[in-house]
């Protein structure tokens, strides 16, 4: 078949079972994002951009409208699994490919922590006699399991749990809806714009905490090697998921606004309980509607989006491990459900120990969000450069506007983001990036330079991959 010549001629056995379909990808991809996502962190973006919150979200879809645009790009040159760390390796070169898919790794193996973390908190919130850390060993096995048993039993899972959010959504938006035209609330532009608080710089702070949202459609390429259709249907679904999501996230959280019951309170002090959204529910709905919204945000983030999230993981360490680049015992791939079953499993441990250890921070959640957002944003930003690089420097293609003019308005938007994103995130992730140069450092001097058979395409040879 063609998508294995394709796969071939980098090098590469296929390992994986191509079992996904567009609509797969899409669940899977709405899913990672989580229809439902602002719920949870709508305080923080609601005070960290003035109450401007739907704007926020709107720069977010724009913004990564040209990221998916990128990856799109990249995908149909290199339709394998890795994301940016094989865009960036095999489009630039393979040390700074090595670089992009260490600092993706910040983003990939700490956000299934940080789900399990936020999912297993508010669980416990509404079922104090269950502990805080029991909640996450259950989510952390439920998803192990399932993931092992193989890719289709993921996206069938995942499929059920989205129809679930979207009920739950749709609950939220016809009941807020009526209470607005009944009288409760105020109708307001403000979550779009207000004179009196905007600045640019504020709004792409906010964007900054915002993205968090938006985490998943990039996840969407970690599956071009179990995706049918070829790599076009990557760039389709990735591109889908993001509106529709985008558009799920600005009526939500816009509706939330004109119901937040002390929108000043909030501005000055925060949310630091992470009820904001919740307290606009009851005012829409009653306690009823605010319970819904906040079991469904836990659930949501404790087993589909973090079963999605334990994929993408594992897919990455396994990209990495069949390169040489991680330790090879990553790369096997069990033979009888065509998953790399020890990076799924390494992604469960790793999971369950980091939730538990920032379980024990106040500032756990805060924290991990930063780091996410941050090696996702720069992430990106190498991925726009890979675009033009290979693109536009190295294939001489005449589409400027595809390989210059769109990345490079990308790469503009996300790089004012990032520089006005926390400076405690800029600090951390700058320092994993720093460690990163010094591992890279200890692979050449160990004779392990990072090499890529996708740089040689014209003779392949291909790389021996244990299956178990």
């Amino acid at each position: 078949m063609y998508e294995q010549n394709d796969l071939a001629r980098y090098g590469y056995r296929q390992e994986l079972a191509r079992r996904l379909r567009f609509r797969d990808l899409v669940a899977y991809g709405l899913v990672y994002m989580v229809p439902i996502a602002p719920m949870a962190i709508f305080g923080s973006v609601y005070a960290g951009s003035g109450g401007m919150v739907a704007l926020a979200y709107a720069v977010g879809v724009v913004a990564l409208v040209f990221t998916a645009f990128s990856y799109a790009q990249m995908v149909k040159a290199f339709p394998m699994s890795g994301s940016v760390y094989n865009y960036a390796g095999r489009g630039i070169s393979a040390p700074v490919g090595f670089l992009a898919g260490w600092v993706i790794l910040l983003d990939y193996v700490l956000v299934p922590g940080l789900l399990y973390l936020v999912a297993s908190v508010a669980m416990h919130a509404t079922v104090p006699a269950v502990p805080v850390w029991l909640w996450l060993l259950g989510f952390v096995a439920v998803n192990t399991v399932v993931n092992s048993v193989g890719i289709r039993m993921t996206a069938m899972v995942t499929r059920v749990m989205l129809v679930g959010e979207l009920i739950v959504l749709a609950i939220f938006l016809v009941v807020a809806g009526w209470a607005l035209a009944t009288g409760r609330g105020r109708f307001s532009w403000d979550a779009f714009y207000n004179s009196d608080t905007f600045t640019w710089s504020l709004v792409a702070g906010a964007v900054s905490i915002a993205v968090l949202s938006f985490l998943g459609f990039d996840g969407i390429s970690m599956l071009a090697e179990e995706t049918k259709g070829g790599s076009r249907q990557i760039g389709r679904a990735m591109a889908a998921v993001l509106i529709l999501a985008g558009v799920l996230f600005i009526a939500q959280t816009w509706l939330a606004a004109m119901l937040v019951p002390e929108p000043a309170s909030l501005l000055s002090d925060g949310d630091p309980n992470g009820t904001a959204f919740y307290d606009a529910a009851q005012v829409a709905g009653g306690g009823w509607l605010a319970t819904l919204c906040a079991v469904a945000t836990a659930i949501a983030w404790g087993l589909p989006n973090s079963m999605v999230a334990q994929v993408a993981t594992s897919r990455l360490l396994y990209a990495m491990a069949r390169d040489r680049q991680l330790p090879a015992f990553l790369a096997k791939v069990s033979i009888r459900r065509n998953v790399p079953i020890n990076a799924t499993l390494l992604t469960g441990v790793v999971s369950l120990a980091l939730g538990l250890y920032m379980a024990s921070r106040a500032d756990g959640i805060t924290l991990l969000s930063s780091l996410i957002n941050f090696g996702a944003m720069v992430a990106f930003l190498v991925l726009h450069v890979s675009v033009v690089v290979h693109h536009l420097i190295r294939q001489r293609s005449g589409n400027w506007w595809a390989h210059l003019v769109m990345p490079g308005i990308g790469f503009v938007i996300l790089a004012y983001v990032v520089v006005n994103a926390n400076i405690a995130a800029q600090r951390l992730g700058l320092a994993w990036l720093v460690l990163g140069m010094v591992v890279l450092a200890g692979l050449y001097l160990a004779g392990r330079r990072p090499a890529l058979s996708g740089l040689a395409p014209a003779q392949p040879q291909a790389r021996h991959v244990e299956r178990v």
